[in-house]
C-alpha cells in the first residue's frame, strides 16, 4: 500500500541531487537537529559533574551522530533502512544514564568511573536493540502503543524536573530562583513558543538554536554569562575506543535495557512515518526488511556511541518534517548530513564554547524539549483505544512511578538491587504497565494489540 499524501516529492528515495541542493537540504536537517544532539551531554554532564570531559563528550556526539546517520542512509550490508534516517543522542535514555550516573557518584567514584559505568551498560544494553531487530513483529504484540505511551510519558515527566532546576540556576546553585535566572529562562521558554507558532518553516526548524542565542546574548548583557577562556584543548578531537574505561552493574542495566525496548519501538514509528512521506511501502516484505535494517542501524549506532564515549542514539522524528517541509526524500542527501555531523564532531572547541551557554538559558530550551516527550507519549496514548482496562493500566503505572519519584524514601528498607532498580519512574512504572498489559484478561472482542503507525 503506498501513502496518498499530498507531499510532492523533488527528488525520490533513490534519485541524485546535485552536490548544491544536496548540501543545502542536508544543512537544514542539521539545523532541525543539532540542539538535540548536543544537549542531553549538556544536561547529563552539569548534572553529573563532568565539566572538564564535555568537550570531548559533545565532539564524540556528533561524530557518532555523523557515522550512524552515514549508515542509515548507505545501508551497508543491510544495515540501516536506507533512507535519511538522522541518528541524535537519544533523550528517552536521560533518566536511566542519569541514574547509573548517580548510583557511580553515590559510591565516591569520580568523572571517570561515571562515564566507564555509563557507557558499558549502555554498551550491552545496545545488543538488546540489534536482537530486537530481527524480532519485529513479536515485539510489537509484546510491547503494545499503550504501554509505548505510558514510558515515554513517564520519561518526559521525569525529565522536567531537570529542565525546571536548570531554569531556576542549576542544583544547588547559590542564586537558584534568583528573579535574574527566571528571567532569562522565561525568555527564552516564551521565544521558543512564540517561533513554533511561526507561519515560516524555517523560523519553526530554528526555534531553539534561535531561542538559545538570544538567551545567552541577554545572558551576556545581564552579566549571568561571563566568557571564560577557552581550555587548552587539541584542534582535533580523535575518537578513542573506551577511552574511559568499562564498568558494568545489573543494577544500571535493567532500566537501560527497558529503555533500549522503548525506544525500538519508537524507532517503528518514525521509521513507518519516513516511509510514507518516502512514497515507500509500509506493508509487505520489503517494508519489514527496511525496519529490521533501520532498529539493526540503531543498534549498531549505539554500540558504535557506546564504544567511542557518546550517549545512546535514536532515530530522530523531526527530521521527518524536514523531509516534508522540502520534498527532498533522497537517501543521498542522508550521506551529506552524515559527513556534516563527523565534520563539527571533529572540532572539541566547539563544545568548549557550548559548555557556557548559562543553566537557565539552557534550562528555559529543556523544559519545552522534554514537555514534548511528555506530549508525544500522551499522543500515544491518545491513538490507543482507552477502555476501562487501558484506563486502568495508565492510572496503575502512573500511581506506581510517579508515586515512587515523588516518595524515594519508601524504598529505603529495601534491598538495596531493589532501590536501585526501582527508584525510577521510568523502570517502576514501566514494568509495571508491561507486566499489567499481559496479565489483565482483555475484554471480550477486544484485539491483543494495536500496532498502527505514528502519526506524522
Amino acid at each position: 500500500m503506498q501513502d496518498q499524501s499530498p507531499v510532492e516529492l523533488l527528488y525520490g528515495l533513490d534519485d541524485r541531487p546535485a552536490p548544491l541542493p544536496a548540501l543545502f537540504a542536508a544543512l537544514q536537517h542539521l539545523l532541525a537537529s543539532f540542539v538535540g544532539v548536543i544537549t542531553p551531554p549538556l544536561v547529563i554532564g552539569a548534572a553529573l559533574g563532568l565539566g572538564e570531559q564535555l568537550p570531548y563528550l559533545i565532539s564524540m556526539a556528533l561524530m557518532v551522530s555523523g557515522v550512524g546517520t552515514f549508515i542509515q542512509a548507505r545501508r551497508p550490508f543491510g544495515i540501516g533502512a536506507g533512507m535519511i534516517c538522522l541518528q541524535g543522542t537519544s533523550f528517552a535514555f536521560l533518566g536511566t544514564v542519569l541514574s547509573a550516573g548517580m548510583l557511580v557518584k553515590s559510591r565516591g567514584g569520580g568523572p571517570e568511573e561515571i562515564l566507564a559505568m555509563i557507557f558499558g551498560v549502555c554498551f550491552f544494553g545496545a545488543f538488546v536493540q540489534v536482537l530486537l531487530s530481527r524480532c519485529i513483529g513479536a515485539l510489537q504484540r509484546l510491547v503494545t502503543p499503550l504501554t509505548t505511551g505510558i514510558v515515554i510519558t513517564l520519561i518526559g515527566v521525569s525529565l522536567i524536573k531537570v529542565g525546571i532546576t536548570d531554569l531556576g540556576g542549576g542544583f544547588k546553585a547559590p542564586d537558584f530562583g534568583a528573579p535574574r535566572n527566571l528571567a532569562l529562562g522565561a525568555l527564552v521558554f516564551l521565544l521558543i513558543l512564540l517561533l513554533n507558532r511561526s507561519r515560516q518553516p524555517w523560523l519553526r526548524l530554528s526555534a531553539i538554536v534561535v531561542g538559545l542565542a538570544v538567551g545567552s546574548l541577554a545572558a551576556w548583557v545581564s552579566g549571568k554569562l561571563v566568557p571564560q577562556p577557552l581550555p587548552d584543548l587539541p584542534l582535533v578531537s580523535v575518537p578513542q575506543p573506551f577511552r574511559y574505561g568499562f564498568a558494568f552493574d545489573w543494577t544500571a542495566f535493567v532500566p537501560v535495557a527497558l529503555v533500549y525496548v522503548i525506544s525500538t519501538i519508537e524507532t517503528v514509528g518514525d521509521l513507518t512515518a519516513n516511509c510514507m512521506l518516502s512514497r515507500q511501502p509500509i506493508e509487505g516484505p520489503g517494508y519489514l526488511e527496511r525496519l529490521k535494517g533501520g532498529v539493526l542501524g540503531d543498534g549498531i549506532s549505539c554500540l558504535i556511541a557506546a564504544t567511542f564515549s557518546a550517549f545512546p542514539n535514536t532515530t530522530f522524528a523531526q527530521n521527518n518534517g524536514v523531509i516534508q517541509m522540502t520534498g527532498v526524500a533522497s537517501r543521498h542527501v542522508g550521506l551529506y548530513i552524515g559527513a556534516l555531523l563527523f565534520a563539527l564532531g571533529l572540532f572539541p572547541l566547539l563544545g568548549a564554547v557550548l559548555q557556557q551557554i548559562p543553566k537557565p538559558v539552557l534550562g528555559g530550551a529543556t523544559l519545552i524539549m522534554f514537555g514534548s516527550v511528555a506530549a508525544a507519549g500522551i499522543r500515544i496514548l491518545a491513538g490507543t483505544r482507552l477502555d476501562r482496562r487501558s484506563m486502568l493500566i495508565i492510572a496503575a503505572s502512573f500511581g506506581v512511578g510517579l508515586g515512587i519519584a515523588a516518595q524515594p524514601q519508601l524504598l529505603q528498607q529495601m534491598p538495596r538491587l531493589v532501590q536501585n532498580l526501582f527508584d525510577s519512574a521510568i523502570t517502576s512504572g514501566g514494568l509495571t504497565a508491561i507486566l499489567l498489559d499481559l496479565l489483565l484478561p482483555r475484554e471480550h472482542g477486544e484485539p491483543a494489540a494495536v500496532t498502527g503507525a505514528r502519526r506524522v
